[in-house]
């Protein structure tokens, strides 16, 4: 009897595992399909989180031209490296217009994110590419979107998001079936990893 029940466990543990490696692949394209924005404000005051908002409205709109062309991640990377000091001066003249003098950094990089949900959009946690804004000395709470597809602009949400992942990434991201246990596990597995790494 105590050899069948360790073997019925070591036969649901196999089943979970193997359900979650199709369900860690499909994450993992998602990471490779994506291009964030991440936005940090100065701090958590008031002023500075809607300082924060002003910048991403701006920011939005100056990057949706700057991208409009881009057919992939990588074409996008490309356009936000070679503009870079566009993107930063940009954010600094909105900042400046709003009567505020703080720095700003920008910059693309790999960076770690939780699971995060835009909208009906839910990312899985892990490493992603990211164009990276912080606002003076970054301490507030941040902002964040997809920048490729086009998920930050509701017109070209839907369609961005269909061109880029397969159904079975759609549906994911989407919440089309409910992954919320899987998604923990997701992230629970990113920490390990990166506590090695």
């Amino acid at each position: 009897m105590r050899y069948l029940f360790k073997a019925v466990i070591c036969a649901v543990a196999a089943a979970c595992v193997l359900s979650m490696t199709g369900f860690y692949g499909a994450c993992e394209d998602i990471r490779r399909e994506v291009f964030r924005l991440h936005i940090l404000a100065n701090s958590d005051s008031e002023a500075d989180q809607q300082l924060k908002l002003t910048v991403r409205d701006a920011l939005l709109t100056y990057t949706e031209k700057l991208f409009r062309d881009c057919r992939n991640k990588q074409e996008s990377m490309r356009a936000a490296e070679e503009h870079i000091e566009d993107i930063r001066s940009y954010a600094q003249a909105v900042i400046r217009q709003a009567g505020y003098d703080y720095p700003v950094q920008a910059y693309v990089t790999n960076m770690s994110f939780t699971t995060r949900v835009y909208e009906d959009v839910t990312l899985p946690a892990g490493r992603y590419d990211a164009l990276r804004i912080v606002i003076g000395s970054g301490q507030g709470h941040n902002w964040w979107c997809v920048l490729y597809p086009a998920l930050c602009l509701p017109s070209v949400r839907k369609e961005a998001l269909s061109e880029v992942v397969s159904s079975g990434e759609e549906a994911i991201m989407t919440g089309q079936e409910s992954y919320q246990v899987k998604f923990l596990l997701v992230e629970w597995w990113e920490n390990l990893c990166s506590l090695f790494a």
